[in-house]
């Protein structure tokens, strides 16, 4: 097994390499700009860790991890659009820096990239990688409907709050840890306990890119701290705050998730942030990270792999967790 700066910088090194055509401009260079923003690259990374861990090189999951990544790009694209968001890694979104036109279209053709890219994985496992990938794409287009219905609901109960992350991010952690087991040669046992280690592992994650979406620092987070609140995000800290309000902690948050007016979003972001500290929510997401990267590491002590892999995948999620963007 590589450090894990190595298998950032190959799974880099492979996204750098993506030609683009020239013409038309106005569609690969969005597309060419989102790909140069960096990212921490964590999908393609998973995959060729997996594929090192059961092949014992890396090398044979390029094309896939690339292809993931691709994938998971192309979704930002479109989700910046639906969420209006600004900034992204730090830098203007497609449709700021373009137009909402723009960023859809270029964003469905890394779609069709990012099938190019899988579909040359090797071909004795090509039917079996294809089959998640497809699924694991079908699932976060459901997750992302999820998360858009749950806009206009103030009912959501935490359960569907943490199915809807699993299928819109977690999934597709999941999904990059069986490709790169799959492609590594694997056997299904073990490329499905993988599968879920990931899917746990992202559930941690996505939990704690709610708890930076508030307490975060925008200087290193790359995007606007308190967006999720401005937009009336169903997320696990706002579903758990308006399940514990009561008398006027309810009525101030009442009035502040009908509050929709742009020139009063800083002070509502201070004011339902305060409502948070008060009801010690981001104690209780902490809580939860915890308990979701523990099962995913239960799931990674079953994995049958060597235990230097199988070390490797501990600090990755120790990384992957300590995080401040």
């Amino acid at each position: 097994m590589l450090k894990f700066e190595d298998y950032v910088e190959k799974a880099s090194r492979a996204v750098a390499a993506i030609e683009y055509p020239k013409q038309p401009a106005g569609l690969y260079e969005p597309i060419s700009y989102t790909m140069s923003l960096g990212g921490k690259r964590l999908r393609p990374v998973l995959a060729l860790m997996a594929c090192d861990a059961f092949a014992g090189s890396a090398d044979r999951a390029i094309d896939a991890a690339v292809g993931i990544e691709l994938y998971h790009n192309f979704t930002l694209l479109h989700d910046d659009v639906m969420d209006k968001a600004d900034m992204r890694r730090g830098c203007p979104t497609v449709h700021v820096k373009w137009n909402d036109n723009t960023a859809i279209l270029s964003g469905d053709a890394m779609l069709t990239m990012a099938c190019q890219y899988i579909a040359r994985t090797p071909a004795d496992v090509l039917p079996r990688v294809l089959d998640i990938f497809n699924r694991t794409a079908m699932e976060v287009y459901e997750g992302q409907q999820y998360d858009v219905d749950f806009e206009q609901r103030n009912d959501v109960t935490e359960e569907e709050y943490i199915e809807m992350i699993r299928l819109k991010t977690s999934v597709l952690l999941g999904c990059a840890c069986k490709i790169g087991a799959i492609v590594g040669g694997a056997d299904e046992a073990a490329a499905d306990t993988l599968y879920k280690y990931g899917c746990d592992l992202g559930l941690a994650f996505q939990l704690q890119d709610d708890w930076l979406d508030v307490y975060g620092d925008p200087k290193t987070f790359g995007k606007e701290i308190g967006g999720d609140i401005a937009n009336n995000k169903k997320t696990y800290m706002l579903i758990n705050a308006m399940a514990a309000a009561k008398g006027s902690d309810a009525e101030e948050l009442g009035r502040w998730l009908a509050d929709n007016d742009p020139a009063h979003r800083a002070e509502k972001i201070a004011a339902v942030r305060g409502i948070y500290d008060k009801l010690g929510i981001a104690q209780q997401a902490e809580k939860a990270i915890a308990r979701y990267t523990w099962q995913s590491l239960e799931w990674l002590d079953t994995v049958k792999m060597d235990e230097e892999a199988r070390v490797a995948f501990r600090n990755f999620s120790t990384m992957l967790l300590s995080r401040k963007k």
